[in-house]
C-alpha cells in the first residue's frame, strides 16, 4: 500500500514546481484531497501528514466522514440535488457544484437559516460534453449575477473537469479558456475582485497550476486507485 504521507509531499512538490515554472506562488493554490471512497484510516494519515482540505463527491460518504474524523476543511464537489441542500449547508465549508440559479438560491436558503456564509465555485461545462454537469460559458455571467445577489454565498471562483484524455497536455486549452472566462468576468466588470479557479485533478493537476488554478482536486494520486 502507498504511503499517503509519501504521496502527499510527492504531490505539494509537483505543485510547487509547476507554479515556479511560470512565476506563480506555490502557497496560492490550495490542494483539495478527494476522499471518494477512501476509507476512515487513510485519511487519517492524510490529516497526520498534514493536509487539512478534502473534497467529497457523495454526500453520505461525507455524512459519514466529517462525523468521525477531526476538524478539517470540507469542500463538495459532488452533483447537487435539491433535496440535499439542507444538509450540505450544515456539514460542508465550500461547494464546488453550483451550476443552476436554482440551487444557487436554495443553498443561500439554508445557509440564511443557519446564519452561515459560505465560498462558492460555479461549475463550467468547459467540454461542452452533454453527459456531465456544468454551466455553459456563455451562460456564466446570468450564473454569476444570480449568485451575487445571494448574501450568505461568496463567490469564491469558477470551477471545471475537462473532458477525459490521458495526455495531460489535452487538457491545457480548456484550462486557458477557463481562465479567459475568470478574467473577462472581472474587465467587463460583472464581478469586482479577481476569481479563484478549481481545475486540474489527478492526471493534470501540473499543466492546471501552470494555466492559472488556484485549487487543484487530488483523489488517485494521493490515495492509490480506489476501483
Amino acid at each position: 500500500m502507498i504511503s499517503i504521507e509519501k504521496q502527499i509531499g510527492l504531490v505539494r512538490e509537483n505543485i510547487a514546481r509547476s507554479a515556479e515554472r511560470v512565476g506563480r506562488d506555490p502557497a496560492a493554490i490550495t490542494l483539495v484531497a478527494v476522499t471518494k471512497r477512501v476509507e476512515e484510516v487513510r485519511l487519517r494519515e492524510a490529516i497526520a501528514a498534514g493536509q487539512g482540505v478534502f473534497g467529497e463527491n457523495y454526500l453520505q460518504e461525507a455524512v459519514d466522514k466529517i462525523a468521525l474524523l477531526p476538524k478539517v476543511v470540507w469542500h463538495f464537489i459532488g452533483g447537487i440535488q435539491s433535496n440535499k441542500l439542507k444538509v450540505i449547508a450544515e456539514i460542508f465549508d465550500v461547494v464546488e457544484t453550483i451550476d443552476r440559479l436554482k440551487i444557487a438560491f436554495g443553498l443561500e436558503k439554508q445557509l440564511e437559516l443557519l446564519g452561515k456564509i459560505m465560498p462558492v465555485y460555479l461549475q463550467v461545462n468547459i467540454g461542452r460534453e452533454v453527459q456531465k454537469s456544468g454551466v455553459l460559458p456563455e451562460q456564466v455571467d446570468q450564473l454569476v449575477i444570480g449568485v451575487l445577489q445571494c448574501p450568505h454565498l461568496h463567490l469564491a471562483g469558477l470551477m471545471a473537469m475537462p473532458p477525459y484524455n490521458p495526455d495531460p497536455e489535452a487538457s491545457r486549452i480548456y484550462f486557458c479558456q477557463m481562465k479567459e472566462l475568470a478574467d473577462g468576468l472581472v474587465q467587463r466588470g460583472v464581478v469586482a475582485h479577481p476569481l479563484g479557479l478549481s481545475m486540474g485533478m489527478s492526471g493534470d493537476y501540473e499543466v492546471a497550476v501552470e494555466e492559472g488554478a488556484t485549487v487543484v482536486r487530488v483523489g488517485s494520486a494521493l490515495f492509490g486507485d480506489r476501483g
